[in-house]
């Protein structure tokens, strides 16, 4: 038996019921740790990070210094490499904001939308078996361009391009914290760290577990589980498909890859290849156990059959090798169109997000964006004329529920209107 599974659509109803995280069991472990951090502040969180990030310091805060510094010290090449991804992923987000409007209609109402930023943000960078400097990008630019002021980063274990690279993007504040005690003093704020209007970024299954408990009183983007991607293609080259089936497994050994294809010959060769680039890959461990417990290649009698799969599943990622699959899709957090967008490329320079819903959410959003940092304010202004013609349906539906008050302030305008309350009030 070869390291990935081959199964048939019949037996793919099975890959539905997902491995759920046990956050049940994460949320009574972070559920003290919460409570600690918010009533006994920068005490608790000192006591948390030193027990459970081997953390030595007097304090989690990284001063500017330390990040310029770092910042002085990175790579060129990796510089350059920032500067590419950055502009793209800056340009990408300027597209995702809503726009501000206000439409005059005939009958005399004004309505619109004006967009205003949040006042601050949380973003929580992981780096427990890597350490994600684009995920720094990915979380911390998206809220600049939305006009957020304050920005806060957190993570566990900061490496020399996470601090130069906040550096580089001028983030104002930065901290060396991690796991549930970090989401904890970002959602209740302690002696020194501000809290934050929202958290957004990945991280692990206590990560989750706390931003799902703070979620009622910290906005959240989203509770994340394993990453997950979905390949379909009838052809290809085996080579390229194992190779991004690879780069997802090689994450985590709860992550999950899947090809789905109508081509018997294609998913072999697939798996041989596999068991092929396995040998030379640096996190073959990691990969390969990945690969053998959550992932599969699942053959379908027709593409479109596979693409209502995908519907069911609603992954993380979604790579479509044949574009005239799109309209089919319903739910996915990210697409990839075409044979020469790997997913890979998504997660580093191309521009749209990888802070992305998994384990079905996609159902329900898409990935991080600008918009998650802004709020849409509606705006109504009516002329007298068009309260008038308004009000025998607000005094009808007021009172339907009740509410007379409000059904007489609106005849205290209308009736103040008319010539024969003028004349009465003149009277009087």
């Amino acid at each position: 038996m070869g390291v990935i599974r081959i199964l048939d659509s019949r037996a793919a109803a099975d890959l539905l019921t997902r491995r759920s995280a046990c956050l049940q069991d994460a949320e009574r472990v972070v559920r003290p740790i919460l409570e600690a951090v918010r009533d006994r502040g920068d005490a608790a969180l000192l006591e948390y990070c030193r027990k459970l990030d081997g953390f030595e310091g007097s304090t989690v805060v990284v001063s500017t210094a330390r990040c310029q510094s770092a910042l002085g010290q990175l790579d060129p090449e990796f510089v350059s490499a920032v500067d590419l991804a950055a502009r793209n992923i800056r340009e990408y987000a300027g597209t995702q904001l809503p726009e501000e409007r206000l439409i005059d209609y005939p009958d005399g109402r004004r309505l619109g939308q004006i967009v205003r930023p949040l006042d601050s943000v949380g973003a929580y960078i992981p780096a427990g078996r890597y350490p994600l400097p684009s995920t720094l990008m990915m979380t911390v630019i998206p809220a600049q361009v939305a006009g957020v002021e304050r920005i806060a980063v957190a993570c566990p274990r900061p490496s020399a391009e996470i601090l130069g690279l906040s550096a580089y993007l001028k983030v104002p504040s930065v901290f060396r914290m991690g796991g549930a005690q970090a989401i904890a003093a970002l959602a209740y704020g302690t002696e020194s760290v501000p809290k934050v209007d929202r958290i957004v970024g990945p991280g692990n299954i206590y990560v989750a577990a706390a931003k799902k408990l703070i979620a009622g009183e910290t906005g959240i983007d989203f509770v994340a589980g394993p990453t997950e991607i979905v390949i379909i293609a009838g052809e290809g080259n085996p080579a390229h498909l194992a190779a991004d089936m690879l780069a997802q497994a090689e994450h985590d050994v709860n992550a999950s890859a899947m090809l789905l294809t109508n081509s018997r010959s294609l998913a072999q060769a697939v798996a041989v290849e596999i068991e092929r680039q396995l040998v030379t890959l640096p996190t073959a461990d990691v990969a390969g156990e990945a690969m053998a417990r959550h992932s599969a290649i699942v053959i379908f009698e027709t593409l479109q059959q596979a693409a209502e799969f995908v519907n069911q599943l609603a992954p993380e990622h979604l790579a479509l090798h044949d574009a005239a699959l799109l309209p089919a899709i319903r739910h996915a957090g990210s697409i990839f169109l075409g044979p020469s967008s790997p997913e890979a490329a998504g997660d580093y320079a191309s521009g749209p997000n990888h802070v992305l819903p998994t384990s079905g959410a996609a159902r329900l959003r898409g990935g991080l964006s600008a918009a998650d940092f802004v709020k849409v304010i509606s705006v109504q202004e009516l002329s007298s004329d068009a309260l008038a013609r308004l009000a025998p349906a607000i005094t009808t539906l007021a009172r339907a529920e009740g509410l007379e008050g409000h059904a007489r302030s609106v005849e205290v305008r209308v009736q103040a209107g008319s010539p024969e309350s003028k004349k009465s009030t003149v009277d009087t």
